[in-house]
């Protein structure tokens, strides 16, 4: 445990999870003095060797501007997959990219006094003798009238941009990363359905096994939620691609019932009005080991 940049003592966690579903590909706890980018290219090469194992399809890999450096761009693109990493302007000049932008893009205005310029800039860059072109997706908003119809005394400028390798238009290629998220969902559902926003203990490598732990429970618990909350047999509720960990457990898991020993077997007998029986049965079928 170390001083984060929230300036208070904590760990500063990364982690990577896949498909709509959120499976945990890999969690990896760290000092929280530790900065985001530092060994990120490491955990990234491993999480991605990991979604190659799983899926045959194209991975698309997002992460934001806490990892825009050279070095991840770099692997990502001697990896094979496709990405989309949120650019950090740092100390780039926004009235600089404003103008380029709006004379070099494609504007729109949504409504008076908003405009939104989008620029497409392709970069050169050399290392290890390999030269590699880096295509940046580049979005500059400038705002001199709010929404509400007040006029600004200075417009409101606000620049973005998006390192990719997708051959998409530029909305297309935003509206993905916009999509990264539903990741924050399933770092909610580590902290508060798991209950692992405080780790017990002061040791590092006890806490480092406790999220080992909770990212194995996290997959078992969602596995058993996308065999027994979205099929028929579920207990009637909207329509979705996945469920909380927490509806998890409390459907399916936290279920009152009677252990029975009979004939030196052990038995569960639920209430006859039991509303998750079906799902609960339909997934320990699927779960009991052949015999």
């Amino acid at each position: 445990m170390s001083r984060t940049y929230h300036n208070y003592d904590g760990y500063a966690p990364i982690a990577a999870y896949i498909g709509q579903e959120g499976w945990c590909l890999e969690v990896e706890l760290r000092p929280g003095s530790q900065h985001s980018q530092n060994g990120a290219v490491e955990f990234l090469q491993r999480v991605i060797v990991a979604g190659k194992t799983l899926t045959k399809e194209k991975i698309l890999v997002r992460a934001d501007s806490a990892h825009d450096a050279l070095e991840t761009l770099i692997a990502l693109e001697n990896a094979a997959v496709c990405y989309i990493i949120k650019w950090n302007p740092r100390k780039n000049k926004v009235t600089e990219w404003r103008d380029r932008v709006f004379a070099q893009g494609k504007v729109v205005t949504p409504r008076p006094g908003k405009r939104i310029g989008t620029l497409i800039v392709i970069e050169s860059k050399e290392v290890d003798n390999v030269t590699y072109q880096l295509k940046r997706i580049v979005r500059v908003t400038e705002r001199t009238i709010d929404r509400h119809g007040q006029l600004l005394v200075a417009p409101d400028i606000t620049l973005e941009g998006w390192w990719t390798n997708l051959s998409l238009a530029p909305e297309t290629v935003i509206e993905l990363y916009c999509q990264h998220a539903t990741s924050e969902q399933f770092h909610s559902e580590f902290k508060t359905d798991l209950d692992l926003e405080r780790l017990p203990s002061g040791k590092f490598a006890t806490n480092s096994l406790i999220m080992a732990l909770g990212a194995f429970a996290y997959n078992i618990l969602r596995y058993i939620g996308q065999q027994g909350l979205l099929g028929s047999e579920a207990p009637l509720r909207h329509p979705a691609k996945r469920r909380r960990i927490k509806t998890v457990l409390q459907e399916l898991m936290y279920l009152a019932a009677r252990l029975i020993v009979k004939s030196r077997r052990l038995t569960l007998r639920f209430s006859r009005h039991c509303p998750a029986f079906d799902a609960f049965s339909s997934v320990y079928r699927k779960l009991l080991p052949a015999t």
